[in-house]
């Protein structure tokens, strides 16, 4: 074997290890969070790799967004594989209520057509000039923010949406890549949350997304 060859080889081990360490933490790679990992994991060869891998220990690579966010799932559910997921869910559903209505907030503050998305930017400062000059939007901020999921007892807007937007980035919804500016990026989390609503509504009819968007307007008027 030449070098070159060996180089080439240890590299896509190295990149297929990093893959898997990323997958098992539980990380959602996606085009924004990780694009050279995006790119690898669209790549067939390096995802059966690292599919290979992941099968040996009753894993699996999954998808969602139509294959544009990646996450580890299990490749077959025992006991302990569907204790582990109940639980998981669990945090999930905890987490719903607070995030559709901020998902609604966004949408409706910054006059966007649809909902956030992989990719799209949200400038912080635009966004809380818009919140503090309506009365409406300011009491759904204030009532989001005190969520467990979020837990600002602050009654400043500035503090509140400073607090939610730190807590988003901690739980992979929102990445800053430029810490010297307040511009935020939507990760394939928010996608795949999406997905796992759309699932809640058709088996269980809670239509999360409507309760909240009417929610929401009723406040507006």
């Amino acid at each position: 074997m030449s070098a070159q060859t060996m180089e080439s080889t240890q590299t896509v081990l190295v990149g297929t290890g990093a893959l898997i360490e990323l997958l098992l933490k539980g990380e959602f790679i996606c085009r924004t969070t990780n694009e050279d990992g995006w790119r690898a994991l669209k790549n067939n060869s390096t995802r059966e790799r690292v599919e290979a891998y992941l099968n040996q220990i009753n894993r699996t690579v999954a998808s969602a967004a139509e294959g544009d966010v990646f996450f580890c799932g299990y490749l077959q559910l025992g006991d302990s594989e569907r204790k582990v997921i109940s639980s998981q869910f669990k945090d999930i559903c905890q987490a719903l209520i607070p995030m559709v209505e901020w998902l609604v907030l966004v949408q409706e503050a910054s006059g966007q057509d649809a909902p956030l998305s992989e990719g799209a930017p949200v400038r912080l400062t635009e966004l809380q000039s818009r919140i503090e000059d309506t009365p409406a939007f300011r009491e759904q901020l204030a009532k989001l923010s005190q969520y467990r999921l979020f837990g600002s007892t602050s009654s400043n807007s500035d503090a509140q949406i400073k607090l939610v937007f730190k807590r988003l980035v901690e739980l992979g919804y929102l990445v800053r890549p430029n810490v010297e500016k307040q511009i935020y990026i939507a990760t394939g989390k928010l996608d795949y949350l999406y997905e796992v609503i759309r699932f809640i509504d058709e088996t269980e009819g809670l239509s999360l997304e409507a309760q909240a968007e009417t929610a929401t307007q009723r406040d507006l008027i």
